[in-house]
């Protein structure tokens, strides 16, 4: 508005700038209350009336005219300025309704957990969303920790419910059952009663359970989900793989189909990271897909979570921009004054 106003009394009558001092209440309507917006509007009109009187406008139409295009501007900025805020307020109830959400259905993972550290890291494919199909769980137990990492099968409020389907059955099942085996049991049936209510035979959830022993190993069951890496001191990431290949939640049939359980061992200072395909499919601009094995030397930090921190934004950084899908990864740390014995890749009994 004092741009315009420069602008006028230099240029003189004859060049026509005075309706454009309604610039000003209009993009005060873009960024301001309707108060200020209001403000600004009778400031216009005012300063409308003076640059008119100076010029000499009021003589004829012009002046009017210019007084006419201040106001119905001025009217449209207050009436876009009320609906504006009106949206952010519910804008913001939604996020915090999708926070609550995320704190029942994603509850923070404890950075210590009995003879570990651990740290989490999640990213939504969705703009201003804070959960989406990617799940994970980290259960303190009797001689142990067991641990989920899954990705539901499609995205949206459907991905949502069946990814709360799977963690409310992880989280009583962890606590209930002996064996891992029987964990992944009782979650599979949970999955195969909720998908076949659905009607939809084509849904599913790959999924990997850990269990993360105090005398030095992991047990892993693997539902048609990415291997864990596995990173020790001084020495390049492995990715152990189940014995046999497994269909993911939702898709198996008989016992046959069920997973093998699998170990490998797990000692101080050795680092397990799970995590989703939405990190190991991340591709950059000539489509080739995160290299996650070279880059396990981003998980070199002290603290767990700014090593992790860190993978999460070099992921970033590789693709270029937003990630295409979810990506959600669970890094467990084992200390190093933890004692633990040392046992052999191997199958255990179910």
């Amino acid at each position: 508005m004092a741009l315009v106003a420069a602008a006028d009394v230099t240029a003189g009558p004859g060049v026509g700038l005075l309706p454009l001092v309604s610039l000003g209440p209009a993009f005060a309507g873009l960024a301001g209350s309707w108060r200020r917006t209001a403000a600004l509007g009778a400031a216009a009109m005012a300063l409308c009336c003076a640059l008119g009187l100076y010029d000499g406008l009021f003589q004829n139409r012009r002046g009017y005219t210019a007084l006419a295009a201040v106001a119905g501007v001025t009217v449209a900025g207050v009436a876009a300025a009320v609906v504006r805020t009106r949206q952010e307020r519910e804008l913001a109830s939604v996020r915090t309704i999708a926070e609550a959400a995320q704190r029942v259905l994603l509850r923070p993972v404890p950075r210590s957990a009995g003879h570990l550290r651990a740290a989490v890291s999640y990213t939504s494919a969705v703009a201003e969303a804070r959960i989406g199909g990617d799940l994970y769980e980290v259960v303190p137990v009797p001689g142990g920790v067991r641990v989920i990492i899954g990705d539901v099968q499609g995205k949206g409020l459907e991905a949502v419910e069946t990814a709360a389907t799977v963690l409310g059955a992880f989280r009583e099942a962890a606590h209930d059952e002996p064996r891992l085996s029987g964990v992944g049991a009782r979650v599979e049936r949970v999955v195969q009663r909720s998908l076949e209510g659905e009607g939809d035979g084509e849904k599913f959830v790959t999924a990997l359970l850990a269990e993360i022993t105090e005398v030095g190993d992991v047990v892993f069951l693997n539902y048609g989900h990415a291997p864990a890496m596995l990173v020790r001191p001084g020495r390049p990431p492995v990715f152990p793989e189940p014995p046999q290949p497994a269909p993911p939640l939702g898709l198996a049939w008989t016992d046959s189909d069920s997973p093998e359980p699998y170990s490998v061992d797990f000692g101080p200072g050795d680092q397990l990271l799970l995590y989703t395909d939405g990190v190991s499919e991340a591709r950059n601009s000539l489509g080739v897909f995160y290299p996650l094995g070279e880059r396990s030397g981003l998980l070199s930090d002290s603290d767990p979570q700014l090593a992790l921190d860190a993978l999460r934004e070099d992921v970033v950084a590789y693709v270029g921009g937003p990630l295409h899908d979810d990506a959600a990864m669970l890094l467990l740390r084992r200390r190093l004054n933890d004692p633990t014995r040392r046992v052999s890749v191997s199958p255990v009994p179910v």
